[in-house]
């Protein structure tokens, strides 16, 4: 027998009658003098309609009248599309932050917006007095993940292709690494070049950024020639104001001793002096990595694999040479004094300055029997000590 529920309802989707004739869940079976299987089922279908009562001719069931309605844009079905959508958006984007979370960013942005779409999707359920689950609702769902893919996917694939950003892990994946605050995250390196990329992000207001920036300056020191350094001091208004310090953002590497620079440095860093402006990137890279890993500033990267968030230096321990007590002069005594490796300033820089060496050289290959090679007299001039202590670290390492 004919099932009219179900010859109705593929009637509203918009179905031919020859697709509807061959539906196996309508059950016709024409027969074989009759032609068209489709044509024959509308001639069946109008002449049903013709001789029925008014009332109950070719009924629109509760069932398809119940489908109509589902169909239509309200709250429940908006829900049942944004949900998935967000949820599978928000997913790809924590799990790649770069380069899917570039664009919107996991936490807070989409973690809120799902928040939003799930409290308004159980809103309309909790309201609604009909099935809260039907096949429209169904494929609702799945056109919401198809989106969802198609979203969060396209972002991914333009940063990556067009913009050349690097495929970041999610912050749950860093690993402590070395020194004091030092982290690694498993991904492929970053090089300019083909020399490791040492980037510092930072502003010159910041007084942890200036304690950290003698540490920086020694550490790629060692290692290159550095020019258009400025000295200056953070801001005067801040915690541990006038902090001494060696601005970055101008500056530039040639050879040392004769040997080119072994590294590609990178500086992200505002100098307006206006307290609480953060720097702008100028890379998809720089851009990845700040977004994906800084909590606020300072913040350095070396090689793409390793990682320091917070102060590489306590800026009390320069305050002998802040702007209070040893005005315009205490950033050249600071680095006098970090460059020749003694006294009380040298004391407070030189562990995170043999870490940041440290690494460098792992990531040149160097290994506790060549750092002598390399860093010795012959070649990069190292002192004794300083010799020791990355070779101490660089054990640790690797």
């Amino acid at each position: 027998m004919v099932d009219w529920d179900r010859v109705q309802q593929l009637r509203a989707e918009g179905r031919d009658w020859a697709e509807i004739a061959t539906d196996p869940k309508v059950d016709f079976h024409p027969d074989a003098s009759a032609g068209s299987p489709g044509r024959a089922l509308r001639a069946l279908y109008h002449r049903t309609r013709r001789h029925a009562a008014p009332a109950s001719a070719a009924p629109i069931s509760k069932r398809v009248e119940r489908e109509r309605q589902e169909r239509k844009w309200t709250v429940a079905r908006v829900g049942y599309l944004t949900v998935p959508l967000v949820g599978l958006w928000l997913g790809l984007a924590f799990a790649a932050p770069s380069p899917v979370g570039l664009l919107v960013p996991a936490v807070p942005y989409l973690a809120l917006a799902f928040a939003g779409v799930a409290l308004l999707l159980l809103y309309a359920l909790l309201r609604r007095t009909g099935p809260r689950w039907s096949a429209v609702y169904r494929r609702t769902v799945i056109g919401g993940v198809v989106v969802g893919l198609v979203v969060a996917g396209g972002i991914g694939l333009a940063g990556a292709l067009v913009f050349g950003c690097p495929y970041l892990p999610p912050s749950t994946s860093l690993a402590s690494y070395g020194g004091p605050g030092w982290s690694s995250v498993p991904v492929a390196a970053w090089q300019a070049g083909g020399a490791p990329v040492v980037f510092f992000y930072g502003a010159t207001w910041c007084p942890y950024c200036s304690a950290s920036s003698w540490a920086i300056y020694k550490a790629i020191s060692e290692f290159a020639s550095v020019g258009g350094i400025v000295y200056s001091h953070s801001s005067l208004s801040d915690v541990y104001p006038g902090t001494p310090e060696a601005v970055l953002a101008g500056a530039f590497l040639g050879a040392r001793n004769g040997h080119g620079p072994a590294i590609a440095f990178q500086v992200a860093e505002d100098t307006s002096g206006v307290e609480g402006t953060l720097p702008g990137t100028s890379s998809c890279y720089q851009s990845a990595y700040v977004t994906s890993y800084s909590s606020g500033i300072p913040f350095l990267v070396i090689n793409g694999q390793v990682l320091h968030v917070g102060t590489l230096v306590d800026p009390q321990s320069l305050a002998s040479w802040n702007y209070a007590a040893d005005g315009t002069s205490g950033p050249s005594t600071v680095w006098s004094q970090v460059s020749g490796e003694s006294g009380a300033a040298w004391t407070a820089v030189q562990d995170q300055a043999w870490w940041i060496m440290a690494y460098i050289a792992k990531d040149l290959g160097w290994t506790t029997s060549t750092i002598v090679t390399y860093g010795g007299s012959s070649y990069y001039g190292w002192s004794t000590a300083t010799l020791n202590a990355v070779s101490t670290d660089l054990s640790s390492i690797t």
